[in-house]
């Protein structure tokens, strides 16, 4: 579980973050949504260390990261994974190579239990027949496939995902969505995903957090999003037509 207790964030004279708490839960897909600008980024890189706070905490299970020393945070960093935007797979890597990475640079364990826990991560995410192959050679959908296994390959705790399905078509986006959720319950990891995609939010929003002008506005699930009376909120999801749709079939 990751807690963030009344964060507040400044860029000179800018608030981009203005006292937002929640509560991340295990084993669920938790997501952060809102407006470009609303805050989102900043925030997840508050929540995995990335910029410090102004004000407020940021809670591991109970422990408090910004007043963890150098050695802490490493030891933290080995407790998490993380999924970019891109993939930011290395070029000059085969895939396996790119999911052993993390395992080279933090496990302890022998050669050949790394390479026996990177091809099983690949087979979880069904890349392993890739293996072989360089990030340049596959597509889009698979370059995600294969960073989720990269993620996965220190057996995190926690889990960071920033607009994983970015350059995706729907039908792929789906396919990622599934995985990071099925992962999340498989494990019981506490997955945060920063994401503008509104079929994520329908489809793997366990928790799902609001953030608009660095405010907390709303918290909820995907089962009462759209009954949520806030208008802000409101605004945001039904500049979607098909939400709108939704939402008027709904109502009749």
């Amino acid at each position: 579980m990751i807690e963030i207790k009344h964060i507040s964030k400044r860029f000179g004279e800018q608030t981009v973050l203005d006292n937002v708490s929640t509560v991340f839960e295990n084993g669920k897909s938790n997501l952060i949504i809102g407006l470009s600008g609303a805050g989102k980024t900043v925030l997840l890189k508050c929540i995995v260390g990335l910029l410090a706070p102004d004000k407020g905490e940021v809670l591991y299970d109970g422990r408090n990261i910004l007043k963890f020393n150098k050695k802490e945070r490493l030891m933290l960093r080995r407790e998490m994974g993380m999924l970019f935007q891109n993939a930011a797979l290395f070029d000059s890597m085969s895939v396996l190579e790119n999911v052993m990475f993390p395992l080279e640079m933090f496990s302890e364990k022998s050669y050949a239990e790394k390479l026996e826990r990177a091809r099983f991560c690949l087979e979880r995410v069904n890349m392993l027949d890739a293996q072989d192959k360089s990030p340049e050679e596959l597509s889009g959908g698979m370059q995600k496939r294969a960073a989720i296994a990269r993620a996965i390959a220190l057996e995190p705790k926690y889990l960071f995902c920033d607009e994983p399905n970015s350059g995706l078509d729907p039908q792929t986006s789906l396919i990622i969505d599934e995985l990071i959720h099925s992962i999340t319950t498989e494990y019981n990891i506490t997955t945060i995903v920063n994401t503008h995609d509104m079929n994520s939010v329908m489809g793997i929003g366990d928790h799902i957090t609001f953030l608009a002008g660095g405010r907390l506005e709303w918290q909820g699930n995907k089962d009462n999003i759209l009954d949520s009376n806030n208008s802000l909120l409101n605004d945001f999801l039904f500049s979607s037509d098909l939400l709108r749709k939704v939402k008027e079939r709904g109502n009749k």
